[in-house]
């Protein structure tokens, strides 16, 4: 079991890659509540309705977070040696790739993008990445990704049956992962009918199977929309190859997004943010076995080099 001071000295690990020590914490907690409660005076003057699946009327006009951290990060800062083989267990011949990006033993994601498409002309548009994963090559001299306490974060996700406490419990424990992302919203968003708003991901595996991603937008905790895709692989260069490609982004998605970028300042998108999180789940459709399961959580870059992320495993220590 961990104490107040030391939990937080571990999310503001997962938040910013800063380490602090429990008697920093402890010295800085008087401060911060001071001046969270200056905060949410001056958010409150600002915020006006909850924003679409979120919980309405004052006594529920919640879209800040009660907790608040010294230390703000405007991009992931790369973190080493934070427990960084905790819950790994890797057998003689184990692939490089594996513990060290997004993949279980059957099935590894290759890319995974939400983006604006706006049409310049009939034969061009340009594309505005919101969040974005990349490819990546690992070698075995690269290091293991970190590990973060899935408890820490139950209670951003649904908890009934199926939720992510659900999904952990029966495993595989390999499968589950966390992605920070700082979102890229530095872009003049209008409300036009030619414009595409769509989510691309790629993955691979060495079994021929069918899959299907569900894609579970929650809010408080809460399931407020989900979207669910069968997906068939294709053999290429030896393996097994699936793309979702340009899947339309969800009417609520939208709206959201747009009355994000109403909110006047920075930090007050990253308050709302906090209450918003995306569980994506991916299995095996003809044997329900999980593949992989990715917790998704945000923050609005302050980066000039555009969308960011740090991928944490999740485990149970």
């Amino acid at each position: 079991m961990y104490g107040r001071n030391e939990l937080i000295a571990r999310y503001i690990k997962l938040r910013t890659g800063k380490t602090r020590t429990r008697k920093q914490v402890s010295s800085h907690i008087q401060v911060l509540a001071r001046r969270k409660a200056r905060e949410i005076q001056v958010k409150l003057k600002f915020w006006h309705g909850a924003l679409p699946g979120q919980p309405g009327g004052h006594e529920d006009i919640k879209p800040f977070s009660q907790q608040s951290y010294a230390m703000q990060a405007s991009g992931p800062t790369p973190i080493t040696g934070y427990e960084s083989t905790a819950g790994l267990s890797m057998s003689p011949g184990t692939p490089p790739w594996q513990g060290r990006c997004i993949a279980s033993s059957k099935l590894r994601m290759l890319e995974f993008s939400a983006f604006l498409e706006q049409p310049q002309d009939p034969e061009n548009f340009n594309k505005h990445l919101f969040v974005h994963i990349g490819q990546s090559n690992p070698s075995y001299s690269d290091a293991y990704l970190e590990s973060v306490d899935i408890r820490q974060i139950y209670d951003k996700f649904p908890e009934k049956k199926g939720g992510l406490k659900d999904l952990f419990d029966k495993g595989p424990h390999n499968a589950f992962f966390l992605v920070k992302f700082w979102a890229d919203l530095s872009i003049n968003l209008q409300d036009d009918s030619s414009f595409f708003y769509g989510v691309s991901s790629q993955y691979e595996s060495s079994e021929n199977m069918i899959i299907t991603s569900s894609t579970k937008v929650c809010s408080f905790g809460k399931q407020v929309v989900e979207k669910v895709e069968t997906e068939y692989a294709r053999f290429e260069n030896g393996r097994y190859v699936f793309r979702i490609h340009r899947s339309p982004l969800c009417e609520y998605m939208i709206n959201f997004i747009h009355k994000l970028k109403h909110l006047p300042e920075k930090y007050m998108m990253n308050s709302v943010l906090e209450n918003f999180t995306i569980l994506q789940v991916v299995t095996n459709r003809d044997t329900l076995e999980t593949l992989l399961c990715i917790a998704y959580v945000f923050e609005v870059s302050t980066s000039e080099h555009g969308a960011q992320h740090h991928i944490y495993r999740l485990v149970k220590d």
